[in-house]
């Protein structure tokens, strides 16, 4: 006998229950599967997967009825900058490195102030838990404490998160530049240290090494980073040919490098030789990688974070997605706050196909354009890979064994005269979609919208 729920009551600290509604989700890259009015199931936290009738296993487990609503994976977001959350459609007029200079670094400067910190941190996760974004890659700033603060605001918030206390020590505002490439790395290891120390406590929070890009890093300061990371097997985040003019000062400071991506990899902050083996990489925009970089990534599992709004915004261009994904490189979705101007891992999908369909017309080349399926894809199994590599769960998916991530959206407003698919209506809410139509939140079986 069922036990009835409403999508806002059972299964508040996580557990067993089941959910019914039209459910879709990726199984693979081009591959969307809808099944309407079934059941997900939830047992411990993890999808014990879709049946379109439910298993007598399952019978007794509390049942929330959300028929004629969509049920999907929540949504990852594979790059944002948390500290860029309160001056979001400023400067966008302006290309990166002047946006850096004018915005993002002076905004950064404040995050010595542990209060102001916790202020506008608490604004960001705050807007976090009302979107449909479930697990994010977030850059802090320099600062460990404002940076523990933000792990702790996240942790409390129920999401599942990787943050970076970044490291900078040249090329940058004397506010932000730490004193060397040995005092920035004195303080990430203890920021480290205190992230394992207090590990019980961030149970949904983990720290990456965060390199801002090879701009604001010395040669000391990434051989490094690159230390640590093969000492602890830490996961990495970067910047990766945003801009043009970026990479041309890239080429000025690592002459003897064979391009960007293989700058990284000279100082062993480029995923591995083995990817299997070790903690991922990801490098966010890629606009500019050549097929040789490409082929990198691919050979060391390094992740794509395309964020295509970002990209518009900061005329930094439009990357080769399609290129990336043909030759192998796992890739997602990034909103790219404060580049990007919208949080919503839905918009980055939405982007992401219009932008595709753009760099095909204008330049006019024989080239594939992002789908739907890939799209969704992206913003969810695909992004959702760099977490189980990561040791912090598969997710994205609703396949036997992945964290159970969820959305339950009422999408009855969205409507139309006709009798939409499943499909359609994920369509439709992709580009459509506003925060107040989802009903429910889940990350891992436990409610928090």
């Amino acid at each position: 006998m069922h036990t009835d729920t409403t999508a806002e009551g059972g299964a508040k600290g996580g557990g067993d229950f089941v959910i019914q509604g039209d459910i879709c989700w990726s199984t693979g890259p081009r591959a969307l599967k809808t099944m309407p009015d079934s059941f997900l199931v939830c047992k411990g936290g993890k999808s014990a997967g879709v049946f379109d009738r439910l298993p007598r296993q399952y019978d007794a487990l509390p049942l929330s009825r959300c028929c004629g609503k969509l049920v999907i994976p929540g949504l990852v977001d594979l790059h944002t900058h948390a500290p860029q959350f309160v001056y979001r459609g400023l400067g966008m007029d302006r290309e990166l490195l002047e946006w850096l200079s004018s915005h993002a670094f002076p905004e950064e400067e404040k995050y010595h102030d542990l209060a102001y910190a916790c202020k506008a941190y608490s604004l960001f996760v705050e807007h976090l838990k009302r979107g449909p974004n479930t697990r994010i890659m977030v850059f802090a700033t320099v600062h460990v404490p404002a940076t523990l603060a933000l792990m702790s605001l996240l942790e409390e918030s129920g999401l599942v998160s990787m943050v970076g206390k970044v490291n900078m020590d040249r090329n940058c505002p004397d506010g932000l530049r730490e004193e060397s490439a040995a005092a920035s790395l004195d303080a990430t290891e203890k920021w480290l240290e205190t992230c394992a120390a207090h590990k019980d406590k961030y149970a949904n929070t983990r720290p990456i090494l965060t390199p801002r890009f090879i701009i604001s890093c010395s040669d000391e300061l990434l051989r490094g980073l690159g230390a640590l990371r093969r000492e602890l097997n830490l996961p990495v985040q970067s910047h990766l040919c945003e801009n043009r003019a970026e990479i041309a000062w890239v080429r000025k400071l690592c002459p003897a490098s064979d391009g960007y991506g293989a700058a990284y990899r000279d100082f062993d902050l480029f995923g591995s030789a083995l990817p299997q083996e070790a903690a991922p990489t990801v490098m966010a925009h890629c606009v500019w990688s050549d097929e040789k970089e490409i082929n990198l990534m691919a050979e060391r599992g390094v992740f794509a974070a395309h964020c295509p709004q970002s990209n518009a915004n900061l005329s930094s261009g439009i990357a080769p997605v399609r290129r990336m994904l043909s030759a192998g490189v796992p890739a997602g979705l990034g909103s790219d706050i404060a580049g990007g101007t919208n949080s919503s891992i839905f918009r980055a999908m939405s982007d992401a196909i219009q932008v595709s369909k753009l760099r095909r017309t204008l330049l006019n080349i024989d080239e594939e354009t992002l789908s739907l399926e890939e799209a969704f894809y992206l913003g969810t199994a695909g992004g959702g890979a760099f977490f189980g590599k990561a040791g912090m769960g598969y997710c994205g998916s609703f396949e036997p064994g992945a964290d159970f991530d969820a959305l339950v959206i009422n999408d009855s407003a969205l409507a139309t005269l006709s009798n939409l698919s499943i499909h359609d209506r994920l369509e439709q809410t992709v580009y459509i979609c506003d925060n107040h139509r989802i009903e429910a939140k889940y990350v891992r079986g436990r409610l928090i919208k």
